[in-house]
């Protein structure tokens, strides 16, 4: 007979802190969108709300401070994931 404290029922709570922490360490901490910089496609017009909009540069702000990245096909997202960067 097995001792009741050595179930794998009362380890299996330890999967998600676990992979909360691989997600972590792959990906990093999530930061979220704070400025960006665009080009107007269209109509020259600056004052036309309905314009399409490219945007060249994205700016994310978060726990690990800001950072500025070009965007992947004319378009930004609301969060990207960043790691600490060496040195600070």
């Amino acid at each position: 007979m097995k001792p009741r404290l050595l179930r794998t029922s009362f380890f299996i709570w330890v999967i998600v802190p676990v992979a909360i922490y691989l997600a972590y360490l792959t990906f990093g901490l999530p930061h979220m969108i704070w400025s960006y910089e665009f080009r107007q496609v269209g109509p020259a017009s600056t004052a036309n709300p309905f314009a399409g909009r490219y945007y060249t540069r994205c700016t994310f702000i978060g726990p690990y401070g800001a950072f500025s990245t070009p965007a992947h096909n004319g378009k930004c997202g609301l969060i990207s994931f960043f790691k600490k960067e060496v040195g600070s």
